[in-house]
């Protein structure tokens, strides 16, 4: 049945620059929200681990604490993180109590999950987000932690980072990004792919776009869309990246988001590696398919503000960390994103 009455309300909003703070329309209940930034860690200090999604094994673990100890940091972990709920890390309430004391702890200095998988999502009502506002840390993901970082963003303000998790490799390249973001800031820090990365830069729209930055995995933005957790993207660069998923996905996920207004006056969008999507010229099925960058001309391509494919960031070893509501350019001509601002106090 058609809807014959529609009502829309509008709410007018400045946007203030100072101090490195913003403002930002909260839920559905447009309410406004002080973007604040966390403190930068140095290394010596404490790393927490948790594990909000998916289940992790004993080899899991063990090497994300390696990882950190092999950086300098110091590592501690609740025992809840080795919980179990069949494919989650304990049940909901569990994961998000367990954070909540990573929250609280004094000891702590960043929280990183160590893996994603799957759960993140489920334990976002269980959060308590006034004690995020109090206790402001650095709180480190990707690929399932995308939620764990929007609902974070949404309802605190808090500048929280798109980035390596405990299982990750922490190579030079994806090391020294990580340095050059949380332990040593600087203004205008630019980002480019490294000269090694096999994955080709390809430019869908050119231009020069600036904005806070937003996004995350594809498959969790498109799911936080209706949710209270969702971002309003309006004049933000957008990221995105993927992982084996078939590209008649690729294309219906963005076609959900731009039908559903995401990318309504964005300010760019940065593609990440899209890994293992791409359909390969010997698969039996590549006549019957569309190529990524075909699909992302089809729905990109005539939005008028910059689109890039290919930056080094997503489940690939050299990887960008990137954080959530910092202003940044990105330049298809220079094919970089650069970070306007220091991310970290």
């Amino acid at each position: 049945m058609k809807n014959k009455f529609r009502i829309v309300s509008f709410l007018a909003a400045g946007i203030l620059f100072f101090s490195g703070c913003k403002t930002s329309d909260v839920g559905n209940e447009n309410n406004f929200i002080e973007k604040h930034k966390p403190k930068r860690i140095n290394f010596g200090n404490t790393i927490g681990l948790i594990s909000p999604a998916s289940y992790i094994s004993d080899s899991q673990l063990n090497e994300a604490i390696s990882n950190f100890q092999n950086l300098g940091f110091n590592v501690k972990y609740n025992p809840a993180i080795k919980d179990k709920y069949g494919y989650l890390a304990g049940s909901d309430s569990a994961r998000a109590e367990d954070f909540n004391e990573m929250i609280t702890d004094k000891d702590i200095d960043a929280i990183v999950a160590v893996r994603g998988g799957y759960g993140c999502a489920r334990m976002l009502p269980f959060i308590d987000y006034e004690l995020i506002k109090k206790n402001p840390k650095i709180i480190i993901g990707y690929s399932d932690i995308t939620s764990l970082l929007y609902a974070i963003y949404e309802k605190t303000g808090l500048v929280c980072f798109h980035g390596p998790v405990g299982t990750s490799t922490f190579n030079d390249y994806s090391i020294q990004h990580l340095q050059n973001i949380l332990l040593e800031p600087r203004e205008n820090y630019k980002m480019k792919n490294s000269y090694t990365d096999e994955n080709q830069i390809v430019v869908i729209n050119e231009g020069i776009g600036e904005g806070e930055l937003v996004g995350g995995n594809l498959s969790i933005v498109v799911s936080m869309i209706g949710t209270e957790y969702d971002i309003d993207t309006k004049g933000k660069i957008i990221f995105l990246e993927e992982v084996g998923e078939e590209p008649y996905r690729i294309d219906r996920m963005l076609t959900q988001m731009k039908q559903s207004g995401k990318f309504d006056n964005c300010a760019g969008i940065a593609l990440g590696v899209f890994k293992n999507c791409d359909i390969k010229k010997e698969d039996p099925e590549f006549e019957n398919s569309l190529s990524l960058v075909q699909i992302f001309n089809d729905i990109l391509g005539d939005l008028k503000v910059p689109v890039i494919y290919n930056l080094s960031f997503g489940h690939i070893e050299n990887k960008f960390t990137l954080p959530f509501g910092i202003n940044a350019r990105l330049d298809t001509k220079d094919k970089s994103l650069t970070l306007l601002e220091k991310a970290v106090e």
